[in-house]
Parts: structure tokens; C-alpha cells; sequence
């Protein structure tokens, strides 16, 4: 954060890094005793999530708002993990989330009206724009943006074109700041599989499935520029 906030004074964006004087950090979930909101966003792993939802019963007051943070899985499974799932719902940030404008609000069958209507106004208040969508895999952005990944792929696979080529071609022919390929790797290939896996899963339709190469690519450990080489190799 303090690297972030610091680049950001850099470019003239901020006037200093005041803001981390706001900021308290701790280790200790009982400190979430007295909080209006909760945003979780640990690993994408159900079983983890869940259990830390049902802690927020012992630990949070009642009617906080308890927010997921996940791109992906069903928002309604942390939900049914508490006593108050008409308090829970999604609030999907975009990377990086001090600079991107959009949060997926997501509202599940159990999520209240009211529990709606005040994390649309927060997040209203964060200056960024609230979109509100229903519990279902990919939201918005990923269900429109991942097969569009997905067949990009396949395309490689088939050899249409080369990475480079397809990457030139959706930049310069559709206006897109960043090619599939380019995306892919910053992304993560292991989390684009993740995502695409939970499309194919809920939806069922065959063009969904991942690509083999996908697979293999994340089997082979290259899963993009975090670890030096995903489609391209940055080492």
C-alpha cells in the first residue's frame, strides 16, 4: 500500500500518502467486532471461505454487511455458511481497485433489499459505479470476458494465428487496451482456468469448457508473469 500510494503522489495523482495514517492493520478477526462492513477476499477456495464466514456469526454484530470479494464462485455458498445470509452478497472490485471504476454488486436469492440498496451506496461513495447482478458464475465481466479468453485459446490451438498476431489484432482491430494472451498472463492462467472451470460447470455449455491448452500450460506450472512465463516467457 505504501508503494502504491507513493507511485501514485509520484504521478501527481495524490497530494502525499496521508491516507495510510486511516489505515489499521491487524491479525486478529475479533477486531471485526465493531465493523459496519467485512470484505473478504482470501484465497478462492469454498471450504476456506465458508468457515470464515461462519466465524463472522460469533464475531460481528448484527447487521453488518458481509461482502465476498470472489470473481467467480457462488456468493450464496459463504451466504448459507452464517445466520444472516440475507446480510451477505458479493462486492466484486476489479484489479487494480484504487484505479478500475466498476464493482459488481452481487445480490444472491436470500440477499435483503435493504443490505442491497446500502452496499450500492457505498460503493456510490467510494466514487466508483456500482453495477447489480445476480449470483451467477462470471457475473458480468467474467461470463462475457472469459469464453471471449477461452476461444482465444482454442484459436491458438488451431493455429489461426500466432499470440502475437491475435493479440495485435483485438488492440487494433476492436480497441482493446491489453490482447487475450497479454490479459491471460496477467491475470493468471491458474485463475483463468479456475474461472473458466466454474463457467463450464454452472452453465453447461460445451464452448465453456477450458481449453486443453489452458490445461496444460497450468499443469506445466507456466502460469504467467508472476511466475516468469505463462503464453509468453518474461524471464
Amino acid at each position: 500500500m505504501t508503494a502504491s500510494l507513493e507511485k501514485a503522489v509520484a504521478r501527481g495523482k495524490l497530494a502525499d500518502t496521508s491516507a495510510l495514517e486511516r489505515v489499521r492493520w491487524t491479525t486478529d478477526l475479533e477486531d471485526l467486532a465493531g465493523v459496519d462492513l467485512v470484505v473478504e477476499a482470501v484465497v478462492e477456495d469454498l471450504r476456506v471461505k465458508r468457515a470464515l464466514f461462519a466465524s463472522f456469526d460469533e464475531i460481528c454484530k448484527p447487521g453488518v454487511l458481509l461482502a465476498t470479494t470472489t470473481s467467480s464462485l457462488p456468493v450464496i455458498e459463504c451466504a448459507m455458511a452464517t445466520a444472516r445470509p440475507t446480510d451477505v452478497l458479493g462486492l466484486h472490485f476489479f484489479n487494480p481497485a484504487p484505479v478500475m471504476g466498476l464493482v459488481e454488486v452481487v445480490r444472491t436469492i436470500r440477499t435483503s433489499p435493504e443490505s442491497l440498496a446500502r452496499a450500492g451506496a457505498l460503493v456510490a461513495r467510494l466514487g466508483k459505479y456500482p453495477v447489480v447482478c445476480a449470483d451467477r458464475a462470471g457475473f458480468v465481466v467474467n461470463a462475457l470476458l472469459f469464453p471471449y479468453l477461452n476461444d482465444a485459446v482454442k484459436m491458438l490451438e488451431a493455429s489461426y494465428a500466432s499470440a502475437d498476431d491475435i493479440d495485435h489484432a483485438m488492440k487494433l482491430g476492436c480497441g482493446y487496451p491489453m490482447g487475450p494472451f497479454e490479459l491471460l498472463d496477467v491475470v493468471g492462467l491458474d485463475v483463468a482456468l479456475a474461472i473458466q472451470r466454474e463457467l463450464y460447470l454452472e452453465l453447461r455449455e460445451p464452448g465453456f469448457a477450458p481449453a486443453p491448452l489452458l490445461e496444460h500450460l497450468v499443469t506445466a506450472g507456466y502460469l504467467g508473469r508472476k511466475v516468469g512465463r505463462g503464453f509468453r516467457d518474461y524471464r
